[in-house]
C-alpha cells in the first residue's frame, strides 16, 4: 500500500483538500469591538493561506450579541456579518484553500461580566472556579434559544460562502460544560450520565445539520477528557460511548481536544515545553487513536503537532487523516511551505504559551520593541 503524505491532495464526501494540515481555531483578538473584521485580521488570514496550510478554522465566533466569551472576538449573531467575509473567502479559495467558521457560546467562562443587558446562563448555577462567574441556571427556553443561535450562525456561515462550520463543544465553554459533572448538575434530561450530559451538544448538532442541509459539512471541536479529579470531570471512558453517537448524527469531520479552562487546575489544551522533546509532541494522538478505532467519521488530531515524521507516523498507522495546528502558525504562518521544502525544518515556535499576553494576540518572537 502507497504509504500516505501530509501534502498529498486528500478527498472526503463533501470537501476535497489541497493537503492534510489544518489551521485551528485560535482567538486572535483582533476583531472590532462588535466583533467585526479589521485590516489586521483580514491580514492574518491571507497569510495563512498564503503559507500553504490546505484548510483554515476561525477563531471561535460569539453567535449572541449578549454572550460574548472574550473581547475582540470575531462575531456571527446577526446578517451584518455575512458580506464581510468575502474577501478573505475569495482570496483563499483562489489558492486551493478552503476555509471553516468555527461556532462558540460562552457561558461563565468569560472574561467579560454580566451586566444588565448581559444575563450569563449554565448548565447549572455553579461558582466557575476561574472567572468567579455564577451564572444563572438554563431554562429550557434558555437551552431552546441555544440550539437556534447555532442555527441561525451556521446558516450564515453557509451564506457566507464558508466551507464548513464547526461547533465548538471544548476547553470549558458552554456545551463542554454540560459535560462536566462540576458544572452540571442538573436533574432532568440534561444531567446526570453522559449521554444526559451530551444531550444539548446532540441537538445543537442536529440542529445546525438541519439548517445548512444534508451536503454542507458539519464539524465539530469537543472534549475527550477534561483533565479534572475523578468524578468532577468528563472522562476519557465516557467520552467514547459520546463518541459513538456523534458518529452516528452524521458529522463530517470531529476535532477531539482536552481539558477544561474552567476546571481551575491551571492546564491548558496548549501544552508547555514540548519543543525539545518529540516524545512530547503530538500528545493527544494515543487519546484519538483510540477514538479512531471506534468510529467512522474522519479526525482531526489537534494538539502540538510540530513534527513531520511523527505526524506521517500517525497518519500511516492510527487511521487519523488531519492535523490541526495553532501556536507554531501565530510564529510562522508560512510553515506549511517550509515543511513542504524541507520537511526536517524546526518550528521556530518554543512553546512557551506566551501568544495571550499581548491585545492583540500574537508570537513573542515576532514582536517589535518600542
Amino acid at each position: 500500500m502507497k504509504r500516505k503524505t501530509l501534502f498529498e491532495q486528500v478527498s472526503f464526501p463533501k470537501l476535497t483538500l489541497k493537503n492534510r494540515f489544518v489551521r485551528s481555531g485560535v482567538w486572535m483578538e483582533m476583531a472590532d469591538e462588535q466583533g467585526h473584521l479589521t485590516p489586521d485580521l483580514i491580514d492574518v488570514y491571507k497569510a495563512l493561506v498564503d503559507g500553504g496550510v490546505g484548510f483554515i478554522i476561525t477563531e471561535y465566533t460569539y453567535i449572541d450579541v449578549n454572550d460574548q466569551p472574550n473581547p475582540r472576538m470575531i462575531g456571527m449573531y446577526d446578517d451584518s456579518f455575512i458580506s464581510e467575509w468575502k474577501e478573505i473567502i475569495d482570496y483563499a479559495h483562489a489558492k486551493g484553500t478552503k476555509i471553516a467558521c468555527q461556532i462558540a457560546s460562552g457561558g461563565s467562562q468569560s472574561g467579560l461580566a454580566a451586566s444588565k443587558h448581559r444575563r450569563i446562563v449554565g448548565p447549572s448555577a455553579v461558582l466557575n472556579r476561574v472567572t468567579g462567574i455564577t451564572p444563572e441556571e438554563m431554562t429550557k427556553d434558555d437551552i431552546l434559544h441555544i440550539i437556534e443561535s447555532h442555527k441561525k450562525a451556521a446558516l450564515r456561515v453557509k451564506k457566507a460562502g464558508f466551507d464548513a462550520v464547526q461547533i465548538h463543544a471544548a476547553h470549558g465553554y458552554l456545551l463542554s460544560q454540560f459535560l462536566t459533572p462540576y458544572y452540571n448538575r442538573r436533574k432532568d434530561e440534561y444531567g446526570g450520565s453522559v449521554q444526559n450530559r451530551a444531550r444539548l451538544i446532540y441537538e445543537v448538532v442536529a440542529g445546525v445539520r438541519s439548517a445548512v442541509g444534508e451536503d454542507f459539512p458539519v464539524m465539530i471541536k469537543i472534549n475527550f477528557d477534561d483533565f479534572m479529579s475523578e468524578g468532577e470531570g468528563l472522562s476519557f471512558p465516557e467520552s467514547l460511548e459520546m463518541f459513538k453517537h456523534l458518529d452516528a448524527l452524521g458529522l463530517d469531520f470531529i476535532e477531539p481536544s482536552g481539558t477544561n479552562l474552567s476546571s481551575g487546575n491551571g492546564i491548558t489544551q496548549s501544552f508547555p515545553h514540548i519543543a525539545r522533546s518529540i516524545e512530547k509532541q503530538s500528545y493527544f494522538k494515543k487519546q484519538v487513536s483510540k477514538i479512531a478505532q471506534n468510529v467512522q467519521t474522519p479526525l482531526i488530531l489537534v494538539g502540538g503537532n510540530r513534527n513531520v515524521a511523527v505526524m506521517e507516523e500517525v497518519l500511516n498507522h492510527d487511521n487519523i487523516p488531519l492535523f490541526s495546528l495553532a501556536r507554531t502558525l501565530f510564529a510562522e504562518p508560512d510553515l506549511i511551505n517550509k515543511w513542504k521544502e524541507n520537511p526536517n525544518y524546526t518550528p521556530k515556535c518554543i512553546s512557551c504559551n506566551k501568544c495571550w499576553e499581548t491585545t492583540p494576540n500574537s508570537c513573542i518572537l515576532n514582536r517589535k520593541r518600542k
